[in-house]
């Protein structure tokens, strides 16, 4: 297992190659959540760990929230499998920003998801971006929180993006909101 003492930060080189790479999936079957991202950026491509960005909010909002009894580092991500929750994005690439990507990638992503899930069967997939979902999912007006919608058994959650780009939403209202799924969750 990686640990944070062994993490080692990207480069400029190693970000610079990491354009187009994939994270691989934190998944297992029959989890509470499947947490699921827009794609990886290009330090989450270079470090091959979901939501590896220092200010990144994911991680943090998952501790505030309960998911977790600490904060978790990125490398540590075996930990957050071990509790029953797991990680995968609705596009693969990774990319500078979520600009760069399609509305044609969002819905072959989520044909991609939507097999996934039917495999693995989570309780909930928690997909963190609105637009995201809008898009992949041709929700238009979709907004945050459960959706009437499920994918065969598993529960539909939509929560905001936890970029540290996203300025719409601070630390204490993600970790709100995602209190929220951890209650519906159990």
């Amino acid at each position: 297992m990686q640990g944070k003492d062994l993490f080692r930060r990207p480069t400029r080189d190693d970000l610079a190659s990491a354009n187009g790479r994939t994270v691989p999936d934190l998944i297992a079957p029959d989890l509470k959540v499947l947490f699921c991202g827009i794609n990886p950026g290009l330090y989450s491509g270079a470090t091959r760990l979901h939501f590896a960005k220092p200010g990144n909010r994911f991680w943090p909002a998952l501790f505030a929230a309960g998911f977790t009894d600490r904060l978790l580092h990125p490398s540590e991500r075996n930990e957050l499998l071990a509790r029953g929750y797991g990680i995968t994005a609705i596009v693969r690439r990774a990319t500078a920003t979520a600009a760069e990507l399609g509305d044609d990638e969002y819905r072959a992503g989520r044909r991609a998801l939507e097999r996934k899930v039917l495999k693995y069967k989570p309780r909930w997939l928690a997909i963190l971006g609105i637009g995201a979902y809008r898009t992949g999912f041709d929700r238009p007006k979709a907004k945050i929180g459960m959706q009437e919608e499920t994918i065969g058994s598993t529960g539909i959650w939509v929560l905001p993006n936890p970029s540290g780009l996203n300025a719409n939403h601070q630390l204490p209202e993600l970790a709100e909101m995602f209190r929220e799924l951890k209650r519906a969750a159990g």
